[in-house]
């Protein structure tokens, strides 16, 4: 098409996450002329906008012949308002398609090759379904170590960097796969109460029943632009900003809500979605938590050596400093699994709640202590213990408040409508718990979407426990969600209670 024609927009109402599309009528004038059909890449172009996107063909009358229909966030992409015309063309072909396809066919990719790819994901120029193949192409070892430093920086070039005027600039990052692991809000507040410069950006949940970014959220506003990201971390020294309200690194943001529903997340793409983001974030400085256990997400001392050994390499290559820290995997942390819920065990901790999880609270202590070793901001060995001494006195606690208000105020997390306990079935010892039953179990009650649904566990391992005494409660915001889990709880099992 070498002349674009136009339709007039009329609103939907559908949401199709992040991808592009636009529904036209099967008798549409440009559909019959351009031979335009279903999973068609058209640009669409309104008042000096454009965006490339998949056609959906309407065999109804729910769109006339002369009407376009748009996929609310092209909608909002497009500024388009009802009756506005949007003109329609055949978009351009993809040229790095023929370096997926070279990545596909197991064959290595250069920097070009990556760049390639990666400016075309973030103009929008690639579907759902060519992003799952790269993702897919990347993982289970078919990216060497080179390939993932290549990846990494293609990221960071595509996005902005930002830039502090300062060093160090401190980072902190967890891989994932253990619930209830929210060290990240308490390390923050810890890190800047001591004088680091720590701009926090934070993912929101993949895999898991919650990210950072969702717990956080329930507490404070996060979807802040650089300019007033920058103001809060000129203010405080940190934040608590969601990364895909930001550009630093658009590309991966795309990535990861494909990779969200196909709960995939390899070792070559975690490497270059993580230290892309601290890297464009400015940071020089990480300290980044793997948790190893039966049933986290790195199972193995294997698995953990392979992941430390790309993560050091690519951080290397990319002048960041990083000091991998290996922790137990083996059950959740603290005692809530969901964004509210886990709200509140940050709470307790930054607070010195005495009834705080007492296992968060050394973890996160732990974790502050590497920050400030690494830093420079204490002496080798006398990390924690000035850690601990912030958390005590109480300036964490203002200091996670000062920021709060700084992005936009706190608030107190609620309490699910919903709730139900389940107890033991028997006299026993609590002898494993299963970290992906149980995340699985918080997504079916629907965190982290609904925020104040999930689980809270009462129990630990090793713990001795008699018939009838509660092991968990499920929260949830609707009667069917609930219902839901409880029939997957019935054949899925998260604990094991060895009896005597």
């Amino acid at each position: 098409m070498t002349q674009p024609s136009s339709l007039t927009y009329k609103p939907l109402g559908i949401d199709t996450l992040q991808e592009h599309v636009a529904f036209m009528h099967r008798d549409c004038h440009i559909c019959k002329s351009e031979g335009i059909e279903a999973q068609t890449r058209v640009e669409l172009r309104h008042d000096n906008k454009s965006v490339i996107a998949i056609v959906n063909v309407v065999h109804s009358d729910l769109l006339d012949c002369g009407e376009i229909g748009l996929s609310l966030n092209t909608e909002k992409d497009l500024d388009a308002r009802p009756g506005d015309a949007i003109e329609v063309m055949q978009a351009a072909p993809v040229d790095s398609l023929s370096q997926l396809r070279t990545k596909i066919y197991g064959h290595r990719l250069d920097r070009h090759g990556f760049e390639a790819i990666v400016a075309d994901i973030a103009r929008g120029r690639y579907a759902n379904i060519h992003i799952a193949a790269f993702l897919t192409a990347m993982a289970g070892r078919r990216a060497n170590v080179q390939e993932v430093i290549d990846l990494t920086a293609a990221m960071v070039a595509i996005g902005e960097r930002l830039s502090w005027g300062t060093t160090p600039v401190a980072d902190k990052h967890c891989v994932g796969g253990l619930p209830g692991n929210r060290t990240t809000p308490i390390v923050v507040a810890i890190a800047a109460s001591a004088g680091l410069t720590m701009p926090k950006t934070s993912s929101r949940a993949i895999t898991s029943p919650a990210g950072t970014a969702d717990v956080m959220e329930v507490m404070t506003p996060v979807t802040l632009g650089l300019d007033a990201m920058r103001d809060v971390v000129e203010k405080e020294g940190g934040c608590f900003v969601w990364g895909g309200s930001l550009a630093l690194s658009p590309a991966d943001d795309l990535m990861i809500k494909v990779a969200r529903p196909l709960e995939l997340d390899s070792d070559a793409q975690l490497v270059a979605s993580v230290l892309s983001k601290k890297i464009a974030a400015g940071s020089t400085h990480a300290v980044i938590d793997i948790p190893i256990g039966p049933t986290a997400k790195v199972r193995s001392k294997e698995q953990a050596d392979q992941l430390e050994h790309l993560l050091n390499q690519v951080a290397f290559a990319n002048g960041l400093n990083l000091k991998v820290l290996r922790t137990d995997g083996s059950q959740p942390v603290g005692r809530g699994i969901g964004p509210a819920l886990e709200a509140k065990d940050v709470i307790s901790v930054l607070k010195n709640d005495p009834k705080a999880p007492n296992d968060l609270r050394e973890r996160a202590l732990t974790l502050a202590g590497e920050v400030l070793e690494l830093c420079n901001q204490s002496s080798p060995g006398q990390g924690y213990r000035q850690a601990e001494s912030i958390l005590v006195s109480g300036h964490a606690w203002d200091k996670f408040l000062r920021i709060c208000d700084a992005q936009g105020g706190f608030t107190e997390p609620e309490t699910a409508p919903i709730d139900h306990t389940v107890t033991a079935s028997a006299d026993g010892i609590v002898q494993t718990i299963d970290n992906r039953r149980l995340a699985r179990l918080a997504k079916l009650l629907g965190a982290p979407e609904a925020k104040t649904a999930g689980v809270v566990m009462h129990v630990r391992l090793g713990d001795e426990v008699k018939r009838g005494e509660p092991v968990f409660t499920m929260y949830a915001e609707a009667v069917g969600e609930l219902a839901y889990a409880s029939t997957y709880l019935d054949s899925h099992p998260p604990l094991l209670i060895e009896t005597r």
